[in-house]
């Protein structure tokens, strides 16, 4: 059973929206168990995407993840706001996650987010963007993309490449292309959570982007044969 079916679902579906932080919390506060399972809902799977880049392996995030949510709740009464909850949440999910990381002998040198910044594989020229200084959208399409039916990129095996990539990224470039890319994050959502410069988070999402784009045009050149 999911953590939030039926007919309750759709009576909290907008409540993350339509119900300031404030009043969220303070229903968690009351022990709303409708608010804390549609909460749960709403962040669980993106909490384990995000666990899993700090530590060995899915199971582990899963647990991390568990953590979190019992420490959301012994510790609600102290969410005052100064962020959104869901950054709130976050931020004590990745301060455990590192924590396990450390324990489980996959602790994060000082110096890796300089090697990933200084590190030019899979990096794609600006000319490929439209947009000042290449931070706009692809000015092209990958290569051969509109060539192919929709149902090779529909495929489990694309979808396949697209895990294997996104799962091999060095930390920091994971992280930051699954909370942009995957979960929608805001540039400044992302910089506040991990603690990055603009031009940290702009390098990473770069040279993660460029590596899964790569990924892909190599998928594509291997079905045409070429």
């Amino acid at each position: 059973m999911s953590v939030c079916d039926g007919t309750l679902c759709a009576r909290l579906a907008d409540m993350t929206t339509t119900v300031g932080d404030a009043e969220l919390a303070e229903r968690l506060r009351a022990g709303d168990e409708a608010a804390f399972r549609h909460i749960v809902s709403a962040h669980h799977a993106s909490m384990v995407r995000i666990a899993e880049s700090f530590v060995p392996s899915r199971a582990i995030a899963e647990e991390v993840v568990q953590d979190t949510w019992l420490a959301v709740m012994n510790g609600i009464a102290r969410f005052e706001g100064r962020s959104s909850l869901r950054t709130w949440i976050f931020r004590i999910l990745t301060n455990r996650a590192k924590d396990r990381g450390v324990r489980e002998a996959r602790s994060v040198p000082e110096s890796s987010l300089g090697a990933e910044l200084d590190d030019d594989s899979g990096v794609v020229g600006v000319e490929r963007f439209m947009g000042k200084s290449g931070r706009g959208k692809w000015a092209q399409p990958l290569v051969r993309w509109s060539e192919q039916p929709i149902e090779r990129f529909l495929a489990r095996e694309t979808f396949d490449v697209l895990e294997r990539t996104i799962a091999t990224l060095p930390e920091n470039q994971r992280r930051v292309l699954v909370l942009r890319d995957v979960e929608g994050w805001t540039s400044d959502d992302v910089r506040e959570l991990l603690d990055v410069s603009e031009v940290n988070q702009r390098v990473l999402l770069h040279r993660a982007r460029g590596k899964v784009r790569e990924a892909l045009e190599r998928r594509i050149g291997e079905g045409n044969g070429s």
